[in-house]
């Protein structure tokens, strides 16, 4: 099987994802997240140079990878869940992330395109089974009445688990400590219920298996032939090492391994209230002494007791991903079912403000002990390459090339572009990511793009952890505001990484690393000594990132805000492209069709295609999606440049602005027709001050920016748009907002 978005492209009923594709074409999709898995925690990725480390024993994942594909360079867009997990669900990096930045946790997603929403469209059901964590609601609370971004508002039909991301730190729902102020409780939901009260002894790796096989039982059998997507995601192996109650059953899918029996008191076959906690994996209960007594001495009991229970729950979730794939062979759908593994970010250290209950200890893991971080260095809340890149396994017999090992960067935000060419639908504009299918099916297109960057920022107080085979470059390292460019080199051929850390003004010289010839990132590229090249990363970095116009509200609880979000370059000037230009005008492209929403203008064929003097007041024909590309002049430079989008009162108008490859307006979810759009980010969100909305502005340099505007015109008729602008304040004054003038357009070129 092999789909992309344009595969029987029918003009005449529009795109390809408007034609009559019949829904039991649509592959299945199984997205598993697990928390703070290390890429090195996976059996495959501990090289062979690290013989005498002790190994955690993935035998399914490692099947699967072997006979799917392995994306060995894959990043998440933050080392930490909450943004990782923002980034993941709307296909946004963090250099776009409206909302969740940082430490957000709890803080309510925008009301936008997500992966469920995306593939509700597309025809799915939709379900998240797992931790959210970024629902809105109350300092680390929640419920479906009180939290404006719940799963079933961003898209998913059902809801099973974890809101507050604090309670998703248990692993024991009903007996370890209370987190929620709320509901006084770890909540777990079924749906609108909270059900902790009846989970005696469910181990929660158990607990969302058994129910996530229920979902899929009861979708096969109600909506046959509907396809379906499915996020679950595991709260192991992060915080507390919580381990399980006993042995995972025997067999798998429908008659086997862990079953939902929605009974009280035993909701699921494996709770075991009176041992819970006490399962060690028997591989691992008398492994390793020798190596931890040469290793730590007199802390060796210390370090096996954690490390035998950091390897039980891994080892838990590899035997969950056996029991689903043999559900989906006992189902019929195998075949058709696409498997994604990651985990949110790199491994952690850290308890998770969990404390110990008697006979039941709250250690922190140590990475070292396993090499969690792999071959690289750094851990979670770390940028280097421990801390960023995460394993990731693709499973989808008959749908993508088998054996496949891709050495290709890859990043969360390609998910969404992925998802959507799986669904046969088109990419919003607004996602930053690219489809990784034709790679997954052995055409990878990305390998040598030098149009791609991936980006990653965050920032946290301190210094990384100190291990013993970390590179010398890393002790005493601070973090601080940390940021991460991932771009091609045409020069070499090959793909770099660009970090910075402690940033304080942005003035900061970036470090350059070949991450595969030096995968721990101990030797900075001479490159990065050229001036021209240290210029160039911070253009690049200039031009695909932005700062959004939203503050704290000092009424709301801590996290229940955008927070963190602000860096020190954010009133950095971007600057604009040096580039001769032929002629004036923008290109145009436009095609006959609709769509759910403003597609991605590189996914767009065109039925006709010209040249135009501007975009304002062309006449765009009912029924029709075009694309504007080309330059903007800004005439000066500007502290607070602000833009203005008004689209006809046509229902089902929309449009989406990007400058440079940030985005500028979004003119799409919940857009009104006939209102006025502006550069302002977060205008679907509940956390932005209207007062101070619009204040801030775009800093740019005087010169040429590269901009696309894409226009969906409403079916029932012909309408335009008008395109302006402001200089903002100025010498004391306000600069006044009027259309931008068709001189100040150019076309790209040839």
């Amino acid at each position: 099987m092999k789909r992309t978005f344009l595969t029987g492209l029918v003009m005449a009923l529009g795109f390809g994802w408007l034609s009559a594709t019949a829904a039991e074409q649509k592959p299945n999709i199984i997205l598993v997240v697990v928390d703070d898995m290390g890429w090195g925690d996976l059996g495959l990725n501990q090289p062979a140079e690290h013989a005498g480390t002790p190994r955690i024993d993935t035998p399914v994942l490692d099947r699967l990878a072997t006979q799917g594909a392995q994306l060995q360079r894959h990043y998440t867009c933050a080392p930490v869940c909450a943004p990782a997990r923002a980034s993941l669900f709307t296909g946004l990096h963090q250099g776009h992330a409206e909302v969740i930045r940082n430490n957000s946790f709890d803080a309510a997603l925008e009301n936008s395109h997500t992966l469920g929403s995306v593939l509700q469209a597309a025809g799915y059901d939709t379900a998240l089974i797992g931790k959210w964590g970024i629902g809105g609601g109350r300092e680390s609370g929640g419920t479906p009445g009180t939290c404006p971004a719940w799963p079933t508002k961003r898209g998913f039909d059902f809801f099973f688990g974890y809101n507050n991301h604090l309670a998703g730190h248990r692993h024991y729902p009903k007996e370890e400590s209370n987190a929620d102020p709320e509901t006084h409780r770890n909540a777990i939901w079924d749906g609108d219920e909270m059900i902790t009260d009846q989970l005696d002894g469910c181990y929660c790796t158990d607990l969302f298996t058994a129910r996530a096989k229920k979902w899929i039982v009861d979708q096969h059998k109600e909506n046959k032939g509907k396809p379906f997507f499915i996020a679950i995601t595991y709260v192991a192996p992060h915080a507390r090492l919580g381990i399980p109650a006993g042995e995972y059953p025997a067999g798998g899918g429908l008659n086997g391994g862990v079953q939902w029996l929605g009974e009280p008191g035993r909701m699921i076959n494996t709770a075991r209230p009176d041992s819970w906690d006490s399962y060690i994996h028997p591989q691992y209960r008398n492994a390793w002494q020798d190596y931890a007594y040469a290793r730590y001495g007199n802390n060796a009991a210390h370090k096996l007791m954690t490390a035998r229970r950091h390897a039980s729950m891994i080892t838990r979730v590899d035997e969950a991903l056996g029991d689903l794939v043999q559900l989906c062979e006992d189902l019929g759908i195998a075949d058709n079912t696409v498997i994604i593994f990651t985990s949110d970010n790199g491994c952690h250290d850290e308890p998770g403000a969990v404390g110990g209950f008697n006979g039941h200890p709250a250690p922190a893991q140590d990475p070292s002990f396993f090499r969690s971080y792999g071959n690289h260095d750094g851990i979670k809340r770390d940028v280097f390459d421990g801390g960023l890149r995460v394993p990731c396994v693709v499973y989808a017999p008959g749908i993508i090339k088998g054996g496949l090992v891709s050495t290709t960067p890859t990043q969360f935000q390609d998910w969404m572009a992925t998802l959507c060419d799986l669904a046969d639908v088109p990419v919003p504009a607004r996602c930053d990511g690219r489809s990784l299918l034709p790679l997954l099916q052995g055409n990878d297109r990305l390998s040598e793009d030098p149009t791609r960057v991936l980006y990653a920022e965050y920032a946290f107080g301190g210094g990384m952890a100190q291990y013993r085979d970390y590179a010398a470059n890393k002790p005493g390292r601070t973090r601080g505001e940390q940021q991460v460019l991932i771009f091609f080199d045409n020069r070499s051929g090959r793909w770099l990484k660009a970090l910075r850390t402690g940033v304080k003004d942005g003035s900061e010289k970036w470090e350059i690393y070949d991450t595969e010839a030096d995968p721990h990132e101990s030797s900075p590229l001479a490159l990065g000594e050229n001036e021209g090249m240290q210029t160039y990363l911070n253009n690049l970095a200039m031009w695909n990132r932005r700062a959004y116009d939203y503050h704290r509200d000092p009424n709301a609880p801590r996290r229940n805000n955008p927070c963190g979000g602000f860096r020190s370059y954010d009133s950095k000037h971007v600057p604009a492209v040096n580039v001769e230009t032929q002629g004036k005008g923008l290109s145009m492209k436009q095609v006959k069709g609709s769509a759910p929403w403003v597609p991605a203008a590189a996914e767009l064929p065109a039925d006709t295609a010209t040249t135009v003097a501007s975009p304002n007041g062309a006449t765009l024909p009912a029924g029709t999606i075009t694309t504007y590309t080309g330059y903007i002049n800004v005439p000066n430079d500007g502290n607070h440049w602000h833009f203005y989008l008004t689209l006809s009162n046509v229902p089902g108008t929309k449009a989406f602005v990007k400058l440079h490859n940030f985005n500028l307006i979004d003119a799409d979810f919940n857009y009104v027709p006939g209102s006025t759009a502006t550069e302002n980010a977060a205008v679907n969100t509940v956390e932005v001050d209207a007062a101070r909305t619009g204040k801030k502005g775009i800093p740019l340099l005087a010169g040429k920016h590269p901009i696309t505007i894409t226009v969906v015109q409403g079916e029932k008729a012909d309408g335009s748009l008008k395109l302006e602008w402001n200089r903002g304040p100025h010498n004391g004054h306000q600069t006044p907002r009027v259309e931008i003038p068709a001189e100040a357009f150019s076309p790209m070129p040839q």
